[in-house]
């Protein structure tokens, strides 16, 4: 029995004649699961009575809040209408990214002029609150939700995630039943987490917080939420929804064979983005060692005709609990659609995953040189 099913009450758990271990599920979790639709694009996360189905790749708006270049509103705009357009429906911002909510805003009222009414049932804007640690009260959670749900120009938000800075202050659990009691008024569809370790996602549902996803960092480097993460969301019915899984655009044609050590000789790191996922490279093991992952994942890539990004966030969908990846936009500066649909038809075959997990095994394991999901943002 591993360490976390040790760590869980034995009331959580029936024993087989053969002596291995099921877990029963958790309140609420008898009701929550994911239903892919017929096409593997969209999927069902049902906890209960509530429900929300998301495209599986999901467009990060991170990207708006500055440090990308300059973002004009109309044709940040227009973008979000050609990526909608062409399938990639949901999009994800928080209360902190610059004018990302009010830009949803403004796109969602122009689905509503200019689509169909059926095309507006399938667009999803998925938020975080990211407030400081200070008291929740109900007037205060009540109060910051409907700042996102007047931004964003919708009665109810479709999914909001909570992120808490500091575990030492149980606020969050206060913050999190306001946030429910908000759901059941209407004002939120559905409750999740954002960078939550394994622990405190423990504790909420033991306190029977109906959450339905956590949002993590996870990527063909960064595999720490398969080694104790996973595990739990499958026993609770839990799903991930996945960032930096394209690590702000390392995991690409354009930084394979580059020398970045040399000034000017290789793709300059000159977004937030990509200086914080240089960080996690330098952490797993190297700019040489990641080259030889960006070459097995070339080989991968040339064999389906597809690009390394395609690849990458194929494999991390692919991966158990996974329910949806992120990928950023730069919103009327570049565009990745062609890319990001074709992951959809993409198969990865046993010897495109034994390849890539061969090389994603070569570098450090991040649990033990970082700590579990969301630690990064809570060390000293």
């Amino acid at each position: 029995m591993s360490e976390l099913l040790m760590r869980l009450p034995l009331s959580k758990f029936t024993f087989s004649g053969n002596g291995t271990v099921r877990a029963r599920r958790y309140k609420h979790a008898s009701s929550c699961q994911c239903v892919l639709t017929e096409d593997k694009r969209r999927i069902v996360v049902k906890n209960g009575k509530d429900a929300l189905d998301i495209c599986r790749v999901v467009n990060g708006m991170w990207q708006t809040s500055g440090g990308w270049g300059r973002i004009e509103r109309d044709g940040a705009v227009d973008a979000m209408l050609r990526y909608a357009d062409s399938g990639l429906t949901t999009f994800d911002m928080a209360d902190i990214y610059g004018p990302a909510e009010d830009l949803y805003g403004i796109f969602i009222n122009r689905v509503r002029r200019e689509r169909p009414p059926e095309f507006l049932e399938k667009v999803r804007g998925l938020t975080k609150w990211v407030p400081p640690p200070v008291k929740m009260t109900r007037s205060f959670v009540s109060d910051s939700i409907n700042v996102s749900r007047k931004r964003m120009d919708v009665d109810s938000l479709d999914m909001l995630q909570f992120h808490w800075w500091d575990y030492s202050n149980p606020g969050y659990l206060d913050a999190l039943k306001h946030l429910t009691d908000l759901k059941d008024e209407g004002k939120i569809k559905t409750v999740a987490l954002t960078n939550f370790d394994t622990e405190r996602l423990q504790i909420i549902l033991e306190n029977e917080i109906p959450v339905v996803s956590n949002q993590v960092q996870h990527s063909i480097v960064d595999m720490r939420p398969q080694q104790r993460m996973a595990e739990l969301c499958q026993l609770s019915g839990v799903k991930l929804i996945t960032y930096g899984t394209v690590m702000g655009g390392l995991l690409s044609e354009k930084f394979l064979d580059t020398n970045i050590s040399i000034p000017f000789a290789g793709p300059a790191l000159n977004t937030p983005s990509l200086q914080k996922y240089k960080r996690m490279i330098d952490a797993w093991g190297g700019w040489g060692l990641f080259q030889g992952l960006l070459r097995s994942l070339k080989q991968v890539a040339n064999k389906h005709g597809v690009s390394i990004p395609t690849v990458a966030v194929k494999y991390i969908l692919d991966q158990p609990a996974v329910g949806g990846s992120m990928v950023g936009v730069r919103l009327g500066l570049s565009d990745h659609i062609d890319d990001c649909n074709a992951i959809f038809s993409l198969v990865l075959d046993e010897d495109d995953v034994n390849s890539i997990k061969e090389a994603s095994a070569k570098g450090k394991d991040l649990l033990k040189v970082i700590g579990d999901c969301g630690d990064e943002y809570r060390r000293a």
